[in-house]
């Protein structure tokens, strides 16, 4: 069973997530403040993480980085009531892999984690050759990045996304057609998801992030990969 960990200091909106994912059919395990959170992610392994950013003890931003600075690459959703472009920009560079603002609607959250959870699975059969480009290796079979020899932490959305623009052979990709294959959504949804994205990919792999040579922005249209 699929296991997800809501972390979420409102005893009220813990219970009815809770109850909502459960008949969904998922194990839930919830946790009351950004401490215990990680501490139930240690026993509890979840599969997915609900953050909220404004917690006691130790807030929704430093969760996320204990999990990632230890090497958990968990798929996290955050869901705040802090709808601000830089929390959410901090958010992603720290490695969300989405952002839900409150209020929200619950049928839209059970569809994004079910998303996220799909597309941040394992993909062992996985036999696509290794891409190299400049100092860059990507792996997709072992979800690996390498540049000038050194491991590169991506997360799962950002590796997505690489992989999603790489394997258009120079294609360009819109902004809706990359949140549709990378994210899941529909193509109503509105959103600066994406170029927050490109700009993380572009500040890790790109020998300058402000004259990039690979992950091409085109103009009113979205982007495209260039070797």
């Amino acid at each position: 069973m699929t296991r997800v960990l809501v972390v979420e200091d409102n005893a009220d909106l813990a219970w009815g997530l809770r109850n909502n994912l459960e008949i969904e059919g998922y194990e839930v395990e919830v946790a009351g403040d950004g401490l215990d959170a990680l501490a139930v992610a240690d026993e509890f392994a979840p599969d997915l993480v609900v953050l909220d950013l404004t917690l006691p003890r130790m807030d929704g931003f430093r969760v996320l980085k204990s999990l990632r600075d230890r090497g958990d690459d968990v798929p996290v959703l955050i869901l705040s009531a802090r709808g601000d472009e830089p929390d959410k920009i901090l958010g992603f560079r720290l490695g969300a892999d989405d952002y839900v603002t409150k209020p929200f609607g619950v049928l839209e959250l059970l569809a994004r984690i079910n998303a996220l959870l799909r597309r941040c699975g394992p993909t062992p059969s996985d036999t696509r050759s290794v891409i190299r480009f400049s100092s860059v290796e990507v792996d997709p079979a072992a979800r690996t990045v390498r540049r000038d020899g050194q491991d590169v932490a991506l997360t799962p959305k950002e590796f997505d996304l690489l992989l999603a623009l790489v394997e258009r052979g120079g294609a360009v990709a819109t902004r809706v057609e990359l949140m549709r294959e990378v994210w899941g959504h529909s193509a109503a949804i509105a959103s600066r998801t994406v170029d927050t994205h490109v700009a993380e990919l572009r500040r890790k792999l790109e020998p300058g992030s402000d004259a990039p040579r690979h992950i091409l922005t085109v103009h009113k249209v979205g982007y495209r990969f260039s070797a």
